[in-house]
This record gives structure tokens, C-alpha cells and sequence, in this order.
């Protein structure tokens, strides 16, 4: 009679799984463990959440769950506090006692419920973002008519937490501007896949977009170009389209941003440009250049020789009242400072920057540029903030307090560790998206280089030249989408996707668990998912080619 019984629960299971596609577990970021268990949970219009302690940090989770199940459905589950689990619930609580890292996660799937634990509201909503992986996608539909009684979630345990504490995607709206909606878009991507950083590029040569109350001619005049670049950089003669060209985001629009981010644990970091990429800045306000312009917001891409001037006292007290109405805009503990491609030509002969060199006993431009970064550094630190700069803030002496983000290959990243500074890893050549990313015809014009899907994910941020200790300092890794051949938010799309799910599992994912054929088979199983979601996600070959082997 047991025998017997066993064969008929596990027929049960097996009619009751029979909605369940094959691949059931297709998570990405892969979790660091998952065992799978017999059998299903159905929401249902009776379903609640109960949340322990309920509160505004962990209502996040809760109410992301109900706000996705009701457009999708209709039907709008309830969401209350409690201290246990019931049956037909979605239980989230508070627990640090499982041993998992802060963003990290324990959920558990039962026929008759889900609990969800975690030692923080973040742990909370990455839980969630698994729990929505791990349902049909039509969950993501926006139609508020899906049958609620098909949304089944297969039984399972996960426990799960990060690899990395910094797991970000970057975004230049300076060499074309996208709206509020599609921002939003993009990081409703991010934190489905737990990326935890957004970088916002939010100021270069080709346009000024982010308002700064006292100082208006920053968009009014650094906001728009006349015209811009038609076709490569290195096409030659150079065509314009003469069509003027600009945008900017009010500080009510950025701290919508924020807010939106912040609702799905992720971190905004504002960048703003110095001493070079300045060009737009100093089209409004020549004063701050070394040569006193005329200038003009530049029309085409590249690196110009006209900077901030590094002489002048009235250049950092600009700086200082631009950098404090951004940090009351964000309250990132970061604020990126720029710090790359800065020409020397200018201060070389300007008098103000040889005065200066003097005074400071600086004996070349390169530690002039170093004595601009620890200025700026200092101001940000007095205000509670760390600065962030690319690579090129090493050059002269790195400021005391500085995190790198190494662009140029991993070799600033590993010089910076071992000078006992955190680290961000995103070498051009893994983790630049605007590159090509297939050798079919009919690809887009971008930027150049080859990066196809593979080999971003092949990219190891720990370097081996590192002992364990240094190994320490790499905070994490980021993609980077400059949009200088990116003008429309599907081509956007088209080439952050699904090139930054691999950046994501490379963030979160043990290294020894990482499986690229794995990987992609989990991917394809999400592409419904996306495809609802309205992603225009690259769809070719993802692998490396011979060539590249």
C-alpha cells in the first residue's frame, strides 16, 4: 500500500507539473545553488504576502511582486505583516542568521507556500527577482488579463548572494539623450538580472544634461549642438546633418531617476566630466577655459584639446558649486569625476596653469592633472562623498581616497590594488558595448572593436597578478554603453542586450559555477520573457569567432 501510495503522489506531481516547460530553473544570474524539488506553487486570486517586519525598505519587494502580478493579471494580491508563514502565501522576512551576504537570499518554494528570507530589504528583492524568473512570462505582460490559476512557480530551494558588491551598467546620454521612460526601461532590465549600479554619464563635450540651478547657461547653451556627426568618425570628408541636436534632465527629473532606482536597490552615480570632456561646459561659461574661448558645443566625437583650466581658483569654486547641487540631487556615496583623456596642451602654456605648476612645485601637466583630482577629491570627501575616475587619475599620483574604474585594459585596476585602492573592472575590450558585437552584414555602425557575446563573459575581473589580499580591492565590474553611434533606445537595446546578462552573472555567479553553453541555454529560455517585456535584444551568434580563438 505505500508503494502504492508513492506512485500515486508522484503521478500527482508529475499531472500537476504538467504546465511546467522542461527547463524549469533557467535563473539569470545563475544562483550559487539550486536544488530542484518535486511539484509546484499556483498563485491564485487568494494568494497573499506576508512581510516581516513590514516597513518602507522591505515593502520594496512586496509591492513589486503585487504591482507585476496585477498588471499582468488584474488581480491584486494582498500584502500584510506578519510573523509566519501560511499556506497560500508568499512569505518575506528579515533573517540574519542564515549565514548569506547582505544582498543575498534563501527562498524556498512549496507546494503549499513560498518563504522567502534574507538579512536585508535588497537580499529581499533580488529573492523576488528570481521568484519572477522562475514564473511564466507572461507575468511580465502589461495587459492586466493573464490567468492568474497558469502562474505556477516549480518547488525548489535557492541560496544565493553575490560574488561581487558592485555589479553596474553605465549609460552616456551626452552624445544622444533618451527619456525618463527609457531610462526607467533600462534599469527595470538591470535589476532583473541584480545588477546594483547604474553610472550616468551625464556631461561631455557634445552636451551638458543635467540642470544646475546656478548656473543656467550650462543648458541653455551646453545642452544643444548645431549639428551632428553623419556616419564613422573616420569617414572621410566629415558630413553633418545640420539639424540641431540637444536635451537636458530638470533635477526634479534626475531625483525621479533616483527614486526609481532606489525602489529597486540600485544605486545612481552621477559623472561629471573634468578637467577634459569639457567642451560643453565651457561653450556656456568661457571663463573657465585657459584661453577664454570663443567655444562652441562640439558636433562630431573624439578628444578636444580645449579643458577646464587648472590655474584658475574661480575654475574649482564652478566645480564645487556644480559637484554640491549634484550631491543634493544624488545620494550616491560615489561621485565619478571624469578624469580621462585630458590634452596637457593648453595648461603647457597657459599662464595661469604654469603659475600654478610653480606654486605647487608640480613638475610636469601630469601632476598637474593629479593636483586638480585631489582638489576636487577633498571638496567631495568633505561632504561625506568618495570619487570614482577612470583610469587616467592614476597618471601623477592617484588622489588618497580614489576608486578606479580601469578602462584601458585591467593594468590601471591591478596598479591601483596594489597601491591599496578599491577597484571597478571595465576593460575596453569585454566590457565596452558600443563595440560590434557580430561580423554579419547589416550590423549597425558602432564605435569599432569585435566583443561578441562569449567573450564578455569570459571576461575574470580578479586578476592573477593580485595575491589574495589585493584580489580584495576589485569592488566589481561594469559594462559601458557610450551612445556616440547609438541614437534610438532600440538600438540601445539592441546592443546592451543581452551582452550585459552576461556582465551580471560574471558580478553575481562563483567563478567556478560560470558555464557559457549553461548560460546561453538559460538565456534562450528567457527570451519569451524578454520578448513580452519588449527588449530588442541581439539575436545572432553569440560565440566567439575562429579568428578570435
Amino acid at each position: 500500500m505505500s508503494t502504492l501510495f508513492i506512485l500515486l503522489f508522484l503521478s500527482g506531481c508529475k499531472s500537476r507539473d504538467s504546465r511546467l516547460e522542461e527547463n524549469n530553473y533557467n535563473i539569470i544570474p545563475a544562483p550559487v545553488s539550486l536544488v530542484p524539488v518535486p511539484g509546484a506553487f499556483s498563485l491564485s486570486k487568494s494568494t497573499s504576502v506576508i512581510v516581516s517586519p513590514l516597513n518602507e525598505e522591505t515593502s520594496k519587494a512586496a509591492a513589486f511582486l503585487a504591482s507585476m502580478v496585477k498588471k499582468s493579471t488584474g488581480v491584486e494580491l494582498k500584502v500584510t505583516e506578519g510573523k509566519k508563514a501560511r499556506r497560500n502565501a508568499v512569505f518575506m522576512a528579515i533573517d540574519t542568521t542564515k549565514g548569506i551576504e547582505a544582498e543575498g537570499y534563501l527562498l524556498e518554494v512549496k507546494p503549499k507556500r513560498i518563504t522567502l528570507l534574507a538579512p536585508s530589504a535588497a537580499g529581499l528583492f533580488h529573492g523576488v527577482q528570481s521568484l519572477r524568473q522562475l514564473l511564466p512570462p507572461q507575468v511580465e505582460s502589461v495587459t492586466g488579463t493573464e490567468d492568474i490559476t497558469r502562474f505556477i512557480v516549480p518547488c525548489c530551494v535557492i541560496k544565493d548572494e553575490p560574488r561581487f558588491r558592485y555589479r553596474g551598467m553605465h549609460l552616456d546620454v551626452c552624445r544622444h539623450i533618451f527619456s525618463l521612460e527609457e531610462v526607467k526601461k533600462y534599469i527595470d532590465i538591470l535589476a532583473l538580472h541584480k545588477m546594483n549600479t547604474l553610472h550616468w554619464h551625464l556631461t561631455d563635450d557634445q552636451g551638458w544634461r543635467i540642470e544646475i540651478k546656478k548656473y543656467p547657461l550650462l543648458t541653455t547653451v551646453g545642452s544643444t549642438r548645431k549639428e551632428t556627426l553623419v556616419g564613422h568618425y573616420g569617414d572621410k570628408p566629415e558630413k553633418y546633418d545640420a539639424t540641431p541636436y540637444g536635451g537636458f534632465f530638470t533635477q526634479e527629473e534626475a531625483k525621479e531617476i533616483v527614486k526609481y532606482a532606489s525602489d529597486r536597490f540600485i544605486n545612481v552615480i552621477p559623472e561629471i566630466e573634468m578637467p577634459g570632456h569639457a567642451v560643453a561646459a565651457i561653450s556656456s561659461y568661457p571663463v573657465f577655459s585657459c584661453t577664454g574661448g570663443p567655444f562652441q558645443v562640439e558636433t562630431t566625437w573624439g578628444v578636444f584639446p580645449d579643458v577646464y583650466c587648472a590655474g584658475k581658483d574661480t575654475t574649482f569654486a564652478f566645480l564645487e558649486e556644480v559637484l554640491t547641487e549634484i550631491m543634493d540631487i544624488f545620494p550616491s556615496p560615489y561621485i565619478h569625476i571624469g578624469g580621462d583623456e585630458c590634452p596637457k596642451e593648453r595648461w603647457n602654456v597657459c599662464p595661469y596653469c604654469l603659475k600654478r605648476m610653480k606654486e605647487e612645485k608640480l613638475a610636469d601637466a601630469s601632476m598637474l592633472q593629479s593636483y586638480f583630482i585631489k582638489r576636487i577629491e577633498k571638496f567631495v570627501v568633505s561632504r561625506g562623498r568618495h570619487i570614482i575616475g577612470w583610469d587616467e587619475i592614476l597618471e601623477g599620483g592617484i588622489a588618497p581616497e580614489a576608486t578606479v574604474m580601469s578602462w584601458r585594459g585591467i593594468d590601471g585596476g591591478i596598479e591601483a590594488a596594489k597601491l591599496g585602492h578599491d577597484v571597478i573592472m571595465t576593460p575596453g575590450g569585454y566590457m565596452y558595448l558600443d563595440y560590434y558585437q557580430s561580423r554579419e552584414a547589416g550590423q549597425p555602425v558602432a564605435i569599432g572593436g569585435f566583443t561578441p557575446l562569449e567573450k564578455v563573459y569570459s571576461f575574470e575581473p580578479c586578476p592573477k597578478e593580485l595575491t589574495e589580499e589585493q584580489n580584495k580591492h576589485i569592488l566589481g565590474l561594469q559594462g559601458n554603453v557610450w551612445t556616440e553611434y547609438i541614437a534610438t533606445p532600440s538600438h540601445l537595446e539592441y546592443m546592451a542586450f543581452p551582452r550585459a546578462f552576461a556582465i551580471a552573472e560574471t558580478g553575481w555567479t562563483p567563478r567556478l559555477k560560470k558555464d557559457f553553453e549553461d548560460f546561453l541555454v538559460r538565456f534562450k529560455s528567457q527570451c519569451p520573457r524578454y520578448d513580452i517585456m519588449g527588449i530588442n535584444y541581439f539575436k545572432g551568434d553569440y560565440r566567439i569567432s575562429n579568428e578570435e580563438l
